[in-house]
């Protein structure tokens, strides 16, 4: 905090009374002061002024968030919006602090009309270019700045170890390197170096900590992780995003070990504050503080709900239709259970993020800004390289892709005709589902292949539903006079709890349709629109081409049919292991115990595509690595290099992926970890030399005693096909 800003929340600080204090450390939804009740406002959405004073002048309450209906809003809705509450809170108060409104712009500026969508979080981790979730940040805030909001819950750090989980999409995958580098790259794109900025924003760190791997694969449900596994594994991604400058954090909804992470004072407040230093607002997710009484039952009451929150380091409570939370604070306050001081280290964060935002100054757009760029082709275009570089092409056989434009297609599958499908959740609304109406003028899967070849060298037949079996006849008989299938399957829009599946496998309607079109011999384009990995291992064999599209956006489907046709080389890589089977669901970064096949037994670890895996229509020839030295110490950087030449006959993007396995280790070691990437581009017959430099560091692990050790042994570096081998000595 600088001197300015320290001396100017102490001035407001003192002349706060503790009501006026508690209602900054309160978020409610938008609802609570519309007409209508919370999840059903009246439309048109209006304020209800008896509401509104309510909230603002007899609560004080110091954040809002959300969107009023199940609908987008426009850029002058928002502006009504966030206009109306700003002007009561600074006008009609008695210390006119603004209101911090906050909202989930998690793929760009979700809830607004044309706003520019990007692919999630899922998408954009297969990119493995940094550049392209900076620049995906830097849209993003301006565009939700556009719209006078000032604060998005983004990026997700949560690295997802369970691929049943509904929350993948939203994630970088499972790996924890990749998603320190991504998400720090994101977070630098929404906040820069001044919040205060018409075109940044705060960050929103979610969700801390543990949150991504449930044990059941559900969402918000209890979690078992060693603390030395959850230190190595779960901690960094966040680390690298607090010393990314992230202002804010939100907190993991489920539990671990028994313990509900809002009420575990060793994670929020020991770990979090303590060791990591993050220094800025710690708010809770939807209700949860009340859920440690009704859903975790570690508190008796509502009120004792508060206090376990509050002593364990939650600054800000999402509450979001219960105004409770204010009187039972105050009470805690009063009959000295929870010190004052406590609430005036939550407050002074609070006020402090406003004061950085610039809120007091322009609580709603700096004037003269009128956010020329918003929705524009500039924006669109970028979004649309986001999503040509983050298509992964899973297989490839014979070449069997790209195809020539003047074959005779079928286009069959439901997929082809959503976009729901291409959007996901978080898009225009909550669950995703009004993507259809808000993005009618953008072009689905069957449109952007018949604006590619002809509708004359189009047929369609949607053959099925998500889960419903939908006239095969007619599929077969279509597919009688065509030379290429593009069967579109995978996942339609969802959101959290509303993403819960207890069959991993593709629904079993998708499955028989492509089975149908397996029989009639005619080749195959597998296009997957899909949150997770979804298992295709009964279909897989018989399908020539697969291309994985994630939740691309709706700016996807062209993107997509340019790569089947050959425009664009396609350049994605997997940011997870794509299982073969349910219950074999083991990570990339697996321990060697894991993949040792036991007298004649199946081999453990045989996933159907390998995390960092993606094919292209050019091949690259790496060359031996080089390493500097093969002996080393503790305060050295391992230094090695290779080349990469592009040995095919047209350019094309490729990720060198650097992996390092310690062959012994005191806690066993898993069999490889990603260390390093770099993503280049060379033309037919170039050659590259890359050189990289890994600190020694970072070959460390977390032991028994949950303390960061690095040990002497020998090691190895992979790359591609190769690799080379060191020792680490303590000299």
């Amino acid at each position: 905090m600088s001197k300015k800003t320290n001396e100017r929340v102490n001035i407001l600080l003192e002349k706060m009374t503790l009501e006026e204090k508690v209602g900054q450390m309160t978020q409610v939804t938008l609802d609570v002061v519309l007409n209508g009740r919370p999840y059903n406002p009246k439309k048109p959405f209006l304020f209800n002024p008896k509401k509104l004073v309510n909230v603002l002048l007899k609560k004080h309450v110091g954040s809002i968030l959300n969107v009023p209906t199940s609908e987008a809003l426009t850029r002058e809705q928002w502006y009504y919006v966030v206009s109306t509450i700003q002007e009561k809170a600074m006008k009609d108060t008695r210390l006119g602090i603004p209101v911090l409104y906050g909202i989930d712009s998690i793929h760009g500026a979700s809830y607004t009309q044309g706003a520019t969508f990007f692919p999630h979080q899922i998408g954009l981790a297969a990119t493995w270019n940094l550049e392209t979730a900076r620049a995906q940040g830097e849209i993003t805030a301006y565009e939700t700045r556009a719209c006078s909001i000032p604060w998005v819950f983004s990026p997700v750090q949560d690295i997802t170890r369970n691929p049943a989980w509904a929350r993948i999409y939203e994630t970088f995958g499972e790996d924890p390197y990749l998603s320190a580098e991504m998400g720090s790259a994101i977070v630098s794109g929404l906040e820069g170096d001044n919040i205060s900025r018409f075109d940044k924003v705060a960050s929103c760190l979610k969700h801390f900590l543990g949150y991504g791997i449930p044990l059941s694969g559900k969402d918000r449900t209890p979690a078992w992780i060693p603390e030395h596994y959850l230190r190595e594994y779960f901690v960094p991604s966040f680390q690298a995003a607090i010393d990314a400058g992230a202002k804010t954090i939100m907190i993991n909804s489920g539990e671990i070990n028994g313990v509900p992470v809002h009420a575990n004072k060793e994670i929020l407040t020991t770990l979090l504050r303590d060791e990591l230093g993050f220094e800025g607002l710690a708010v809770t997710d939807w209700e949860d503080i009340k859920y440690l009484h009704s859903r975790h039952r570690v508190a008796a009451t509502q009120k004792e709900a508060v206090r376990l929150a509050i002593e364990a380091g939650v600054d800000m409570s999402m509450v979001p239709d219960d105004l409770r939370f204010c009187d039972h604070l105050i009470e805690l306050v009063n009959e000295g259970s929870i010190s004052e001081e406590r609430i005036d280290l939550s407050v002074r964060r609070i006020l402090k993020l406003k004061y950085e935002l610039g809120l007091f100054e322009n609580p709603v757009i700096a004037e003269g800004e009128n956010y020329e760029k918003f929705g524009t082709p500039e924006f669109l275009e970028k979004a649309q390289a986001a999503v040509a570089e983050s298509i992964t092409l899973l297989k490839n056989e014979g070449k069997a892709l790209p195809l020539s434009t003047d074959k005779k297609i079928l286009v069959t599958g439901w997929v082809a005709e959503s976009m729901r499908s291409l959007n996901g959740g978080w898009s225009f609304d909550w669950q995703g589902l009004t993507s259809e109406e808000f993005a009618k003028d953008k072009t689905n899967l069957l449109q952007a292949i018949e604006n590619e070849v002809g509708k004359n060298n189009v047929v369609f037949s949607e053959g099925c539903k998500y889960d419903e079996v939908v006239n095969l006849e007619d599929a077969i008989q279509k597919a009688k006079d065509v030379d290429h299938i593009i069967l579109c399957l995978g996942e339609n829009s969802y959101t959290e709890f509303f993403g819960d599946i207890n069959d991993l496998d593709l629904p079993k309607a998708q499955i028989e349709l492509a089975q149908v079109m397996i029989k009639t011999g005619k080749p195959i384009t597998l296009v997957l629109l899909e949150g997770r990995p979804r298992i295709i291992s009964s279909i897989a064999d018989g399908i020539g081409s697969i291309l994985l599209g994630y939740y691309p956006g709706q700016e996807g489907a062209s993107s997509i049919t340019e790569i089947i046709f050959g425009k664009i080389n396609p350049s994605g890589k997997l940011p997870y292991t794509y299982p073969r089977h349910s219950n074999a669901l083991m990570s990339y970064d697996h321990k060697h115990a894991e993949a040792i096949e036991i007298q004649g037994s199946e081999v453990p670890f045989n996933p159907q595509f390998e995390f960092g895996h993606g094919l292209s229509y050019t091949e690259f020839d790496y060359g031996n690595i080089l390493l500097k030295k093969t002996i080393l110490t503790k305060s050295e950087d391992l230094r090695f290099s290779f080349s990469i030449k592009n040995i095919g006959d047209r350019v094309g993007k490729e990720v060198a992926q650097i992996y390092i396995g310690d062959d012994y280790a005191s806690i066993t070691p898993p069999v490889k970890r990603l260390r390093a990437f770099q993503k280049i581009e060379l033309q037919p017959g170039e050659e590259q030399i890359l050189e990289f430099s890994i600190p020694m560091k970072q070959l460390a692990f977390v032991n028994t005693q949950n303390k960061w050790v690095l040990e002497e042994g020998t090691f190895k570096v992979f790359v591609e096909n190769l690799s080379a081998a060191f020792e680490l000595k303590n000299i």
